[in-house]
């Protein structure tokens, strides 16, 4: 009798089917997610509502820091090539908000006329205004880089207050605004220049709840010398922790980018050891900015569904005739005892609610009347939204990782040390001897026999219990040792004769520096006599 109740009911319950993560993303937010926002005023307090272009542009990367700090050099470096509106020196040069982005053709699009263009994530920042669309251009070329990436270059940070009055517009608006969207926050510090100004400490904290998109690089750190250097990272480690407030410490990559000759080569490994960290982790982005829009959009229902309780809880406190002023003064300096009632009530984070005195103030100029009540029916279609759907997406997440090739941005900076003899490590640790033309080993395999022949071998061979008891005074741990002894028991009979022995030795020695151990036996390290074999 009642059984379309229950068909319903399922229907309801059962997730959504969506085809890629894209279009699913753009469904769950028009249908579940948009529906609450506007209902709420969710734009007119946190962030405007997001379209298409959001969903479907390539990652994007900001760049932040204060004046003559090598960001726009730090471009220039990665893409290997000079892009339209560029202009580098000493004194504060880039005046505006550059988004450096692939084009057929090299030319500047200007701000007004991006905020317009659908195909490109930008028509939100016209919430800004003239003062800040002047500053604002796309700058567009060809380029390798920019086919997996954007980039956005923005002012050098200043200091003191007249300086950021004269900007016009609200810099650190603008800046939480890319935050949201973007997919890598790169903060860039001059080893020369850490003093953090009131308006870069003012930008850090705007960039507050996205602190696993932060990443700092320490520039121009081959101008002072190692000793320097250390205090100098201290220095900055101490006073990034006083202003972002995690308790993980924050990854900071320490080089010199840009392609002028090292001032200071003593720590010239150290530089392209953290180069090669910091590549790899903006060529990651590609392959993960799926679960990056993903993750924002859970964080933006949560935000969402904070912002429906605070604005339902002040219209219910609200009377009806008369004293609205003075009840609306009351609520808004009782805003925090509202917070807590809502985190008691309905179990939610404290890390999920608005900044306290953000909220006050946009309260401030605010018609409590014209709010909304609680209506449970929106809540519930997000919460069904992250409770479910979000599950399906995850899983489509990593069924589009697994059938796409692996997505890495190539080009430029990115494929300088690829190959060739300027790769990081190159004939280093068990590349050593890559090139040479006789076997490596062979240079202490006559220290290596000595050993050998006082381990009894039989038939020229030791078992792998007398090899064991020589091996393990290398103190390696076992795991380590059973990787070298599967390396270098070439011929897979359980024993090791004097070659095989001569290169598990030699693999020990690259451990004990310091080296990661290949997974397979690089070509050069087959003792020649084994070479046969493995053809």
């Amino acid at each position: 009798m009642f059984s379309w109740l229950g068909t319903d009911d399922r229907r309801r319950k059962d997730p959504e089917v969506f085809q890629t993560v894209s279009d699913g993303l753009k469904k769950l937010y028009k249908t579940k997610l948009l529906p609450l926002e506007e209902h709420y005023k969710f734009h007119e307090f946190h962030s405007p509502a997001l379209e298409d272009a959001d969903f479907d542009n390539k990652p994007m990367v900001l760049l932040v820091g204060q004046y003559s700090i090598g960001k726009t050099t730090f471009i220039r470096y990665l893409l290997e090539q000079d892009f339209p509106g560029m202009r580098i020196g000493p004194e504060p040069t880039t005046d505006s908000f550059i988004a450096v982005m692939q084009g057929d053709v090299e030319g500047i699009v200007p701000g007004n006329a991006l905020v317009v263009d659908p195909k490109k994530p930008f028509r939100k920042l016209n919430a800004f205004g003239n003062a800040f669309l002047n500053r604002f251009v796309c700058a567009q070329l060809p380029n390798p880089v920019l086919e997996s990436i954007s980039v956005i270059d923005t002012p050098g940070i200043l200091s003191g207050e007249k300086q950021r009055i004269s900007r016009g517009y609200d810099f650190a608006a603008v800046l939480e605004w890319f935050a949201e969207r973007v997919d890598r926050i790169i903060l860039l510090f001059d080893a020369h220049k850490l003093d953090i100004s009131d308006e870069f400490s003012e930008v850090i904290k705007a960039l507050k709840n996205h602190e696993d998109k932060m990443r700092v690089v320490l520039n121009k750190a081959d101008q002072i010398e190692t000793q320097q250097l250390m205090r100098v990272y201290g220095a900055l480690m101490w006073s990034l922790g006083k202003i972002v407030n995690t308790p993980e410490v924050i990854r900071v990559y320490i080089g010199s980018f840009w392609s002028h000759p090292l001032l200071i080569p003593d720590n010239r490994k150290l530089f392209e050891a953290e180069e090669q960290d910091l590549f790899r982790d903006i060529q990651s982005l590609p392959r993960n900015a799926a679960l990056r829009k993903l993750n924002d959009l859970i964080k933006r229902a949560r935000l969402a569904k904070v912002h429906a309780y605070i604005i339902s809880s002040l219209k219910k406190e609200m009377p009806s005739m008369f004293g609205k002023d003075n009840k609306k003064k009351e609520l808004v300096n009782n805003l925090g005892d509202i917070y807590a009632r809502i985190e008691r009530e309905h179990q939610i984070s404290p890390g999920d609610f608005p900044n306290l005195r953000k909220m006050q103030d946009q309260l401030q100029a605010q018609d409590f009347s014209k709010f909304q009540p609680l209506k449970s029916k929106l809540l519930e279609t997000v919460e069904d939204m992250l409770a479910n759907d979000i599950a399906q997406l995850m899983v489509l997440v990593r069924q589009e990782e697994s059938q796409r090739p692996t997505q890495m941005v190539k080009g430029g900076a990115f494929e300088g040390t690829l190959h060739g003899p300027f790769g990081h490590g190159y004939g280093e640790g068990a590349g050593e001897g890559i090139d040479d033309a006789e076997w490596v080993v062979a240079r202490d395999k006559p220290m290596y026999d000595e050993i050998f022949y006082t381990l009894s071998p039989v038939d020229g061979k030791i078992t792998g219990a007398n090899a064991k008891k020589e091996m393990v005074r290398s103190k390696l741990p076992n795991t380590v040792l059973g990787k070298i002894w599967k390396l270098a028991d070439i011929d897979k009979d359980g024993m090791l004769d004097d070659e095989e022995f001569a290169l598990a030795n030699h693999l020990i020695k690259v451990k004990l520096e310091g080296h990661e151990l290949p997974n397979e036996l690089p070509s050069h390290l087959l003792p020649p006599s084994k070479r046969k074999i493995t053809e």
